[in-house]
């Protein structure tokens, strides 16, 4: 089996994006099958047209310039013909496209052309991630079209993977037939990140979290994020447990807006930012936390999307407290394998985790059940057998029609 993916970007870029996408490659290859991949404009500049990143195999797009729907166009047009390339090199069975939208359209013009199968993963809909991101807004006319234009591609697909329930209910209330969509989750490679590595004293001291009861949030400052309720809830949760701290781990649009606040916070003393840091280093900072926070605000991108991150927690054995939205409800039973708290509430953030820190009784209970439901269902390596099936039909159909000729097309 050779399959092709397309993407947004990639490695060396490090996202929760590029971090799924390692994932995927590196199963399907301990599978036994043959994968590369090929990135967008978006990427931005590189040396080379093809790079090996970590053992894999990048395609690049020549980064365009042009801003707005015609730079859009442009950029739809030149990733297509990257495609093309990239596809008269590899030979594959398969193409397999990845969120956002833009990615499907270009992969399908050359799926069409070349009579190749095409599977559209969707890992949320762009056009609800505008909105969690601050750059669109719900039910306006850029927002409609967009929508429109998802519909328009998974139509087309002849399968469609999305990373959730949500996701999935989504699209058969738009009309997609059940039987065409498939749930590949998000997922821990257990293989490297797996086992937690022993409390760094000397990181704690430095950190000023020695004795301290800490809360912690890994991952992207993003305004949907609802850090800045957590910020807000700590003089309350200060005031319960005096050896509570916050530690902030990682980058993103709303860092500066966080940074200020915190510091105008009447316990920014208890609050700690460290920045970004590699990926290969994060380990020894999930060391530190007692209790991993997520309180993402209520809107429908966090209804729909279920996140990485509390997995990662979990599989480092970590106690794990969120915000009682729909991504969170699929991964989260409340009271067993972690805390949900109401969303957009600082006192309630501050109460749930006070109350978790007060008592500490059913801790090791709890992080076995959280450890064991990402080694039962959301380890890679059990979740890209959930491609298989639709792999198999499609390039066993392709083989009775004998549309996939392998021979070159003009894009």
């Amino acid at each position: 089996m050779r399959i092709l993916h397309v993407l947004d970007h990639g490695l060396p870029l490090q996202s929760g994006y590029t971090f799924r996408t390692r994932a995927i490659l590196k199963a399907q290859e301990q599978r036994g099958w043959h994968v590369a991949a090929v990135t967008g404009p978006r990427q931005g500049m590189t040396a080379d047209a093809v790079e090996s990143v970590d053992g894999l195999t990048f395609h690049r797009t020549r980064a365009t310039l042009k801003s707005g729907a015609f730079g859009e166009l442009a950029g739809i047009a030149a990733f297509a013909r990257r495609i093309d390339a990239a596809v008269e090199s590899f030979r594959p069975d398969i193409l397999h496209a990845h969120s956002p939208v833009l990615d499907a359209l270009a992969a399908y013009r050359v799926a069409r052309r070349r009579g190749l199968p095409l599977v559209y993963e969707i890992r949320a809909f762009w056009e609800d991630a505008a909105v969690g991101n601050g750059t669109g807004t719900e039910a306006s006319v850029k927002y409609r079209a967009t929508r429109a234009m998802e519909t328009w591609a998974v139509q087309r697909a002849d399968a469609v993977a999305v990373i959730c329930e949500g996701l999935r209910g989504d699209l058969i209330a738009r009309g997609v037939a059940a039987d065409k969509i498939v749930v590949s989750p998000n997922g821990v490679d257990l293989t490297v990140f797996g086992e937690p590595v022993p409390r760094d004293d000397a990181l704690g001291r430095d950190l000023g979290l020695a004795d301290a009861e800490t809360i912690g949030f890994i991952g992207s400052f993003y305004d949907y994020e609802g850090l800045d309720d957590l910020i807000a809830a700590m003089p309350a949760l200060v005031a319960a447990r005096p050896k509570a701290r916050l530690l902030l781990v990682g980058g993103g649009p709303m860092e500066a807006a966080l940074r200020a606040q915190a510091a105008a916070s009447p316990v920014a003393g208890a609050i700690r930012f460290v920045g970004r840091v590699p990926h290969t280093e994060v380990e020894r900072y999930y060391a530190l936390v007692d209790v991993l926070a997520y309180p993402r605000k209520h809107m429908r991108l966090t209804d729909l999307v279920t996140p990485l991150k509390p997995l990662e927690a979990m599989a480092q054995g970590k106690l794990v407290a969120a915000s009682d939205v729909g991504g969170h409800r699929e991964l989260i039973r409340d009271g067993d394998t972690g805390t949900l708290f109401r969303p957009d509430d600082p006192a309630a953030i501050a109460s749930a985790l006070a109350e978790l820190l007060a008592d500490r009784s059913g801790w090791d209970a709890r992080r076995a059940r959280g450890r064991a439901f990402v080694e039962a269902e959301r380890n890679w390596s059990s979740n890209i057998c959930r491609y298989e099936p639709i792999y198999q039909r499609l390039t066993s159909a392709a083989t009775v029609d004998g549309s996939w000729q392998r021979s070159p097309a003009s894009i």
